[in-house]
């Protein structure tokens, strides 16, 4: 068999490697409670995630009322990432298949990382809790390199790839606009999963390939 075409692979995390819909949308709902916003149902959230947990807010807000001044956002936003904080790991769990994906890659030296808009530190006490965190070399956040620099930027695809200390090809793998944009604009194939929290269909992301289960990912990522 020829050898893996790519040395190091990258995972957006909400979505992409972990169903994480309970754990957010119970913290979006604890923070629009606090406002006396109705609850956003299970369904709804699903399309509310993407470009971080502020967004994934505003999206809320406007989904169940008025807008409200960005100092009472801001001051939820804390609430909410707070409420987060603390029940993290709830509900959340891999995606079908994924942890024989990543025992996969592993197995052929591929160097795994984890690149998300979620803040760094929120990230890594989801991997943490899930025991998941010694499979990557590095996981970066959204905040990781400071602002503006978070996904769709090309910055943090950039920093994966100089953190890998490797040579040889990189690709990345998410479920949103966010993550391709940020594939494109650093030169690298992109894998989107179609089961994730996708903005817009799945074909219609921008995508150099698509799939519906992990156990289709090793297989396409050979073909790329």
């Amino acid at each position: 068999m020829t050898a893996f075409p790519f040395k190091i692979v990258g995972f957006d995390l909400d979505g992409t490697l972990l169903d994480t819909q309970g754990d957010l949308g119970a913290a979006m709902n604890h923070a629009l409670a606090l406002v006396g916003r109705p609850p956003v149902s299970a369904s709804a959230v699903r399309g509310l995630v993407g470009g971080g947990a502020r967004r994934m807010l505003e999206r809320g807000l406007d989904l169940t009322g008025d807008p409200l001044p960005d100092a009472q956002v801001s001051e939820l936003h804390g609430e909410l990432i707070a409420f987060y904080r603390e029940n993290i790991a709830v509900h959340s769990r891999l995606f079908p298949g994924a942890e024989a994906m990543l025992d996969g890659l592993a197995a052929q030296d591929v160097r795994i990382a984890v690149v998300t808009n979620k803040l760094e530190s929120l990230a890594v006490r989801l991997l943490n809790e899930l025991a998941l965190s010694p499979r990557f070399y590095t996981i970066l956040g959204g905040d990781t390199l400071g602002r503006g620099r978070a996904k769709p930027a090309r910055d943090l695809l950039d920093e994966m790839i100089a953190r890998a200390d490797v040579t040889g090809r990189a690709a990345f793998v998410g479920d949103s606009t966010f993550d391709t944009r940020a594939a494109q604009a650093a030169g690298l194939p992109c894998v989107a999963v179609s089961f994730g929290f996708n903005d817009l269909p799945p074909n219609e992301l921008g995508a150099s390939a698509v799939i519906d289960h992990f156990d289709e990912l090793i297989p396409v990522l050979r073909g790329l």
